[in-house]
């Protein structure tokens, strides 16, 4: 059976991922959420329309990502809060997974002995890892994961491409 072979950088090429990637890196997070716009200007419904073709999509997606880079991160983060907040099980493995290794640390080393339990950090870390396998399977963070990515392409990418461009910026690209 052949196999089918996905050119992923000429994908990659045309959405320009590695620059946009490198710049979000370059960036802290006060400067990255100091150019947010203001949500009438993101939820422009004026602005709506549908594309006239692909050409325009990724016009209007190039431009739109980079214009509203920020408020496309803050709809990521409230996506993420959302879907930590409906799946209680994975909320508590992370608070457990966090709350466990900064009471291991807070041990700097020692043994916990507790009553006639005498226990080294290395079997504390191991416990807390095998809690967190059994819970983090039931959990089932991979689904929250792809539906994580599924909701905020759709809401992001939808949003990116059904946004028009401002009149001043759609006549720029033109030759005169």
């Amino acid at each position: 059976m052949a196999r089918i072979q996905i050119p992923l950088d000429v994908l990659t090429s045309r959405l320009n991922l590695s620059e946009r990637l490198s710049s979000v890196r370059s960036q802290s997070i006060g400067s990255r959420f100091a150019n947010l716009k203001p949500i009438s200007e993101f939820l422009d419904f004026k602005r709506l329309s549908k594309p006239a073709n692909f050409g325009e999509v990724q016009s209007r997606v190039n431009y739109n990502l980079g214009h509203f880079s920020s408020n496309y991160a803050v709809v990521f983060a409230l996506l993420s809060i959302y879907s930590l907040l409906t799946n209680w099980l994975l909320l508590f493995v992370i608070f457990l997974v966090v709350g466990g290794m900064w009471g291991i640390g807070k041990l700097d080393g020692r043994d916990l002995d507790i009553g006639s339990i005498h226990a080294t950090s290395s079997q504390l870390y191991t416990a807390l890892v095998g809690a967190a396998i059994i819970l983090g399977f039931f959990a089932s963070p991979f689904s929250t994961i792809f539906w994580l990515i599924g909701a905020s392409g759709v809401t992001i990418l939808g949003h990116a491409s059904f946004m028009d461009k401002p009149i001043d910026e759609a006549f720029s690209g033109e030759a005169v």
